[in-house]
């Protein structure tokens, strides 16, 4: 006879895999895919505690008036060289130079473009061939007017950002406790405490150089902490003959990159800060939040029409603008 608890467990197996085959099948939806994609989160800004500070430094050269100088934004490297273990790639974010133009977009300054130029240069070298244009054919078989270089059509820098991540450092220092009890009879309650507290940190240095005369005007080295945890529980006992291994855990660690970005903000904050002449927080008591302002927490723009008053750079801190579900504009013209 065959053993029941074989058939039992074949059953259950046999229900578990009608189960998940309800979830993915071979063979498309209405909608044109086999499966829908799990995750409903927004969109959100991405800031650290100094992006409200980059804000109000562009609300207060915005109301001083003050002549803003022209940032390119150089290679900002990173030089740890710390890497993967599964060689799966570099620890640190590779991205600190579009973080410090982010950055200067968040505090009103002008920034020209130095970083990636291909896309100009490619244009550039097709307008010299006179093979672009800007306006349309007069006629279907007519070519339309080329487009013309005109001497000084690019603007130049004033100032550009150089430097680079120099440190990561793992295991500043870390503590921990394991705890262990029970009854000594082996079929007993016994219980398990696990916990894990450990830093780190990440350091940061950068340069303002005059394009002009190449003089270093300003140099900013920084460094910030890390810190992770692990806490696990767990019990073990038996009851009716059964045996009971229970465990949870939790475990979190302060990001990485962010705290790159972090880095990366509070510099800008402070050349910002030089190159405005700001004294110091104190000044942004004076600024008008509600000024018409194009910077925000993700960062700034350049408007291309007057309109201002409904479309600025705070309404682009809103989870919801935009947003097919939670947006009633959009979800009631679709």
């Amino acid at each position: 006879m065959v053993n029941k608890r074989l058939v039992r467990a074949a059953a259950v197996l046999a229900v578990g895999s009608l189960a998940l085959s309800g979830c993915v099948t071979p063979v498309a939806g209405p909608g044109g895919n086999y499966a829908a994609a799990i995750g409903t989160a927004t969109v959100t800004p991405n800031p650290t505690p100094y992006s409200a500070a980059l804000v109000c430094e562009a609300e207060y050269a915005r109301g001083a008036r003050v002549a803003a100088p022209r940032i390119a934004i150089g290679r900002i490297a990173d030089y740890t060289g710390k890497a993967e273990a599964d060689g799966s790639g570099r620890k640190l974010t590779q991205g600190a130079s579009l973080m410090a133009m982010s950055a200067f977009a968040k505090a009103g300054m002008p920034l020209v473009e130095r970083f990636d130029t291909s896309v100009s240069e490619l244009e550039l070298k097709y307008a010299n061939n006179k093979l672009i244009s800007d306006n349309p054919k007069p006629a279907p078989d007519m070519p339309a007017e080329y487009r013309k270089i005109l001497a000084g059509q690019v603007p130049g820098s004033d100032f550009y950002v150089a430097g680079g991540i120099t440190e990561l450092n793992f295991n500043i220092r870390s503590s921990g406790v394991d705890i262990a009890g029970g009854d000594p009879t082996p079929k007993d309650f016994k219980g398990t405490l696990h916990g894990r507290l450990f830093v780190m940190n990440i350091g940061l240095d950068l340069r303002l150089i005059n394009t002009r005369t190449l003089e270093v005007v300003d140099v900013i080295s920084y460094q910030k902490q890390v810190v992770g945890r692990e806490i696990s529980a767990g019990i073990f006992d038996f009851f009716n003959g059964n045996a009971f291994d229970i465990s949870a855990g939790e475990g979190a660690m302060e990001p990485m990159q962010l705290a790159v970005r972090a880095l990366v903000e509070r510099a800008v904050v402070e050349m910002t800060a030089n190159l405005y002449g700001m004294s110091g927080p104190e000044a942004c008591l004076a600024s008008d939040p509600l000024a018409g302002a194009t910077t925000g927490l993700t960062g700034g723009y350049v408007p291309a029409y007057n309109n201002l008053e409904t479309n600025n750079a705070q309404t682009r801190e809103d989870p919801s603008r935009w947003h097919a579900r939670r947006d009633s504009a959009v979800r009631d013209r679709y």
